[in-house]
């Protein structure tokens, strides 16, 4: 089939130093009121920041005549590729302390063009970024150090168009620099769906997705972005290469596993063969409330290990579920929801829910009409979930410190994880900052063997000084999840900002070989430096 043509890109305006679009930002007495809701916050928001006043240099480097179309040194574009979208890089921003911005962004449109910056910046010592939609919390967008004379920022995002879709095999190749919505538009014609649902997915590419290992908000089965790839091809600084498009393959190591999660390390992604589902059409939901947060636990793991597979199965504490609107009372919330693409769906959350309340949980009886309304709590926590990093933006602009992270553990350790989490953060937090912290749970990924809890830690910040305090919170987090063997991050990368954790987790021959590869595939080393590998 031939190409597609890409979908419109939206008309608003994103923020260049904070979540999404900028009419969707709290106004000023919005971020107050959010601010009141923790002590010691600053009296007034920290002004929206402005680009004007960043200490942005000229650039270091001109692109040669040849390659002058693609690159533009506009200080808004640079300042726009300059950082991530962590609670580090907004207060850094409001701060107007952003590090090294980019001499250069790039806008290649094809493989030709990715090789022909390639080729330049390793003639020339420029340091490659690849950048997608800009939504790393990692600090993987950025560069840190002064190894190289000049920094290049590769946005990939004009590579967009969705190529070929195979219908009979479910499957189609798509350019990396497609963001989210543009793929799924594209893909509608065809009743076909990625069904790859990060809370970043307005704001992230193919791409990225790839690079990072990302995954989705889809509680069971598959989710995470490595079990939809049929093929990749990539074009490194020694050479471009396609792996085979295969359903299956024993034939050694898998060259694609090679370059999923390396972030940019080892190589542009610049498309993939993806695998595709039937869009659904059958939905059903509801929500079980819990008094006891352990016995929650116990009713998840069971849905698990269950032959159910809910499509979500989502558990919020009593802080998270009171956040996001979903109870009132002190409760836990579990939150499930299951879809089909051929077949209803309402016996499965039925059982579901019956497993939760052998476990003490209080459910409604599920609509057995599909177009009933809502569950409030269901459609209150879905609200807040796309409501919430507008919301963290907010409170930086008070002054507070404000971030999630995440894990996945075995069940065996989850319950002294989270116990160790809330004790041991939340007195971190106060030594530093002389402010109690509020910390909430959630648990959005569960597998049979184990879940992935997300934690959330809000506390008034030192001013000035937010972060170092986000910086020693977070070397706690990390110290906490090695020793109960969590893993450093369950869907986002590593990039610079959980390395120490994951050089803790990577076994010494792995480290070696990834160095090994890096040093053939980058003879100039060139590319995102200093991210996953030395």
């Amino acid at each position: 089939m031939p190409a597609i043509p890409s979908a419109p890109r939206s008309a608003r305006t994103r923020s260049w130093w904070g979540w999404g679009y900028t009419d969707a930002h709290p106004d000023d007495a919005e971020c107050a009121a959010l601010g009141a809701l923790l002590p010691g916050t600053l009296a007034r928001p920290l002004p929206v920041p402005r680009i004007e006043d960043l200490p942005i240099a000229r650039p270091a480097v001109t692109a040669p005549p040849s390659l002058a179309h693609l690159v533009t040194a506009d200080p808004r574009a640079r300042a726009a590729h300059a950082m991530g979208k962590a609670y580090r890089d907004v207060i850094r921003a409001l701060r107007a302390r952003p590090g090294r911005i980019p001499d250069l962004v790039a806008h290649p449109t094809d493989d030709r063009e990715v090789a022909d910056l390639l080729d330049w910046a390793g003639e020339h010592g420029v340091a490659v970024i690849p950048f997608g939609g800009g939504s790393s919390v990692v600090g993987g967008v950025e560069y840190r150090g002064d190894a190289h004379r000049a920094v290049l920022s590769l946005d990939l995002t004009s590579m967009d168009r969705v190529l070929e879709v195979d219908t009979a095999g479910r499957s189609a190749r798509i350019q990396a620099g497609a963001l989210g919505p543009v793929l799924e538009e594209r893909l509608r014609p065809h009743g076909l769906t990625l069904r790859h649902f990060p809370q970043s997915f307005e704001f992230s590419t193919l791409g990225g997705w790839l690079a990072t290992r990302a995954g989705g908000h889809y509680a069971t089965g598959r989710t995470h972005i490595d079990d939809f790839v049929q093929s990749l091809r990539v074009i490194t600084p020694a050479a471009a290469g396609t792996s085979w498009r295969l359903p299956a393959s024993g034939a050694g190591p898998s060259p694609d596993r090679l370059f999923l999660g390396s972030e940019g390390a080892l190589g542009v992604i610049t498309e993939a063969w993806m695998r595709l589902q039937e869009r659904p059409r059958h939905k059903a939901s509801a929500s079980v409330a819990f008094t006891d947060f352990h016995r929650a636990l116990d009713a998840v793991r069971a849905i698990a290990q269950s032959d159910l597979a809910p499509a979500n199965c989502r558990l919020l504490d009593p802080g998270e579920a009171l956040l996001s609107g979903a109870s009132h009372d002190g409760s836990s919330v579990l939150v499930l929801g299951f879809e089909s693409a051929t077949s209803p769906v309402d016996d499965r959350l039925a059982s579901a829910v019956d497993l939760a309340r052998a476990h003490g949980g209080r459910a409604k009886t599920p609509p057995a009409d599909r177009d009933a309304p809502a569950d409030s709590a269901v459609s209150a926590w879905r609200s807040a979930f796309l409501r919430m990093p507008y919301l963290r933006d907010g409170l930086a602009r008070m002054g507070a410190v404000v971030e999630t992270f995440e894990t996945a553990a075995t069940w065996d350790r989850i319950p002294a994880l989270i116990d160790a989490v809330r004790t041991e953060v939340g007195a971190a937090a106060l030594k530093l900052t002389g402010h109690q912290a509020t910390i909430n749970c959630r648990l959005t990924h569960v597998y049979p063997d184990g879940a992935a809890p997300y934690f959330t830690v809000a506390v008034a910040g030192r001013p000035g000084d937010e972060v170092e305090v986000w910086d020693d919170i977070k070397a706690v987090a990390g110290e906490i999840l090695h020793r109960h063997r969590a893993t450093i991050t369950h869907h986002h990368a590593v990039g610079r900002d959980h390395r120490p954790g994951y050089d803790l987790q990577r076994p010494e021959p792995f480290a070696l070989a990834l160095r090994a590869a890096k040093n053939a595939l980058d003879p100039h080393r060139i590319l995102n430096p200093g991210v996953l590998l030395d």
